[in-house]
């Protein structure tokens, strides 16, 4: 019985083989044969006539040959019972304990690495061969064995031990997950906004159909006479820069003395619908300012854009150069792009066309959903960010647990039509902010150049949605005084990292110098432990003036207390 099932089994193994390499022939047929028009199409982007990609025959043929010599040893591995991964997807027990399952998981990964290295072969222009890539990564990552039931020995495995109990709760979860229209990072019953998230104490002291503006409640007797001002990203909920008391940049700014404002934006409805680039620079970012400075009485605040607050903080500045006016004393830019010119692996969904197609669908009114902008960043991450909950909520019939920067992330917000366009042209086509006088916000030819004051830029090392490149590239244009912080981790990890906790790095340049390229930027720099936060804090106390005493009440004037924080405009669902 026991030589009848090891038959079986060989001869299995021995038609997957077959299959294999067969499917690898006729990729390689296939990337000779591509069309670039066809690869386009697949990857959501407006179809555009480009020649044939081509190959090295002599790379092509090397290609085959380690392919066919590494199936060989592969094959050779599982006759032997030798065969083992490494790949964490299936690191569990009941992977190696089926010889089928290993058999098929080790064969996943030649072919998957051999398509990559397909596409690192491509002879093509450094746009296509991105495209190629991120189309290749996209199918490595849903066609891993561990993606299906029939499959996936670890969940096959749960499902009899569990006597069915792992697939019906699966069923449960896809269920749940269609019905709320995404899939499930964490347990999103366990949390809610204003009570266990967004807790630090404050009001709303000014609101207008675009945002809520919310001071904090001071945590020290003085504070700095200039006020703090944080513009978060509109393209996500305020609440990540104050997600728990321990976690909070918004928390620890009120503690180290700065009289604390932050931007909360409304997540746009229909009635939004036509606002535009200029409308939220200027009756958000720049009013936002303006306010801070009546409340305050103060002639300059503090000012930090993160993400994509940092780009409109950046333009609501160039705006105010150019006419002349000054009233942010010091600006931080958190991960955020000034130059566009290396936008990483979001590069390859814009191109003349691709925008082209946003402003006839939406340029002069309609809504960017938040949910197919949530899943866009989730699918530059596919196997972390999609695949990994559609096994574990589904097929394995888990529920993953709270985690309150994940709820953050599938909090998502809407972007106006209008707004959207021309972001994605004058920034990723056209990267029009680094040229003087080409851009035109609220009326002003902008010019950064005329952005005169000192600013502290960090980013972070292995940020997927702003390259370390292109958050260090706006040392180039500020005029300024700079200091530039690079930390550890990617774009969210790397900038909430409380120096409590001590973890990861950051790195400083001590001779203060910015050469051209992050690269030789680093070369110079040094590692120290810890969190970037109190670097910051240092640099920013030194901007922030004399101390005086703390305020006891909200707002001032007709500035009132209009509800106490997180406020309702966090609320509201996409």
């Amino acid at each position: 019985m026991k030589e009848d099932v090891q038959e079986l089994w060989l001869q299995s193994a021995k038609n997957f083989q077959q299959t294999m390499a067969e499917s690898m022939t006729k990729a390689f047929e296939s990337f000779q044969n591509m069309d670039l028009g066809e690869a386009s199409a697949k990857m959501m982007t407006p179809v555009v006539k480009h020649p044939k990609i081509k190959f090295s025959p002599e790379k092509l043929q090397a290609l085959q040959h380690q392919y066919m010599r590494e199936a060989g040893d592969l094959w050779a591995d599982s006759v032997q019972g030798k065969l083992t991964v490494t790949d964490r997807r299936f690191a569990d027990a009941a992977w190696a304990e089926n010889p089928m399952a290993i058999f098929t998981a080790a064969s996943y990964l030649l072919n998957a690495k051999t398509l990559t290295q397909l596409a690192d072969a491509v002879e093509t222009d450094a746009k296509t061969r991105a495209r190629i890539h991120f189309a290749v990564e996209q199918i490595n990552a849903a066609t891993a064995p561990s993606n299906f039931m029939a499959l996936n020995a670890e969940a096959q495995q749960k499902a009899i031990e569990s006597q069915g109990q792992s697939i019906a709760k699966g069923i449960q979860n896809l269920l749940h997950d269609i019905q709320q229209g995404h899939v499930s990072m964490t347990d999103e019953s366990i949390f809610e906004v204003g009570k266990n998230v967004a807790t630090t104490e404050g009001a709303v002291v000014f609101e207008n159909e675009l945002i809520q503006l919310i001071e904090y409640k001071p945590l020290t007797d003085k504070v700095y006479e200039k006020p703090f001002l944080l513009v978060p990203p509109s393209i996500n909920k305020f609440y990540i820069l104050d997600l728990q008391p321990e976690n909070s940049l918004i928390r620890y700014a009120v503690a180290q003395g700065h009289r604390t404002f932050v931007v909360s934006w409304r997540n746009p409805d229909a009635s939004l619908a036509k606002a535009t680039w200029d409308d939220y620079i200027e009756n958000a970012v720049i009013k936002a300012i303006k306010v801070t400075q009546d409340i305050t009485g103060a002639k300059s605040i503090n000012a930090l854009g993160f993400c994509v607050g940092g780009t409109m903080l950046g333009c609501g500045l160039a705006v105010l150069a150019a006419r002349g006016e000054k009233p942010v004393a010091s600006a931080t830019f958190l991960t955020s792009m000034l130059d566009f010119a290396d936008t990483g692996v979001l590069d390859v969904f814009i191109d003349e066309g691709f925008v082209k197609y946003r402003e006839q669908e939406m340029g002069k009114g309609g809504l960017m959903k938040g949910k197919d902008l949530a899943s866009t960043f989730s699918f530059l991450r596919p196997n972390e960010l999609v695949w990994n909950y559609v096994v574990g909520n589904y097929l394995k019939g888990e529920s993953p647990p709270p985690f309150d920067l994940l709820y953050w992330n599938s909090d998502s917000t809407n972007l106006p039509g209008p707004f959207y366009a021309w972001y994605l042209r004058n920034t990723y086509l056209e990267n029009n902010l680094t040229k003087p006088g080409v851009a035109t916000v609220c009326g002003e030819k902008i010019d950064l150049n005329l952005v005169d004051l000192p600013v502290y830029i960090y980013g972070s090392r292995e940020d997927h949605i702003v390259p370390i490149g292109g958050a260090y590239a706006s040392t180039q244009y500020l005029p300024g005084k700079k200091r530039f912080v690079m930390g550890a981790s990617g774009h969210i990890a790397g900038v909430i990292n409380p120096p409590a906790k001590g973890k990861r790095s950051h790195w400083i340049r001590e001779d203060g110098k910015l050469p051209k390229t992050a690269d030789e930027w680093l070369t110079g720099a040094t590692e120290h432990k810890g969190s970037w936060w109190t670097d910051w804090s240092n640099w920013l106390a030194a901007q922030a003036g004399k101390e005086i005493t703390a305020p006891k009440t909200y707002g001032k004037g007709k500035y009132k207390a209009i509800e106490p924080a997180p406020g309702r405009y966090v609320q509201a669902k996409a």
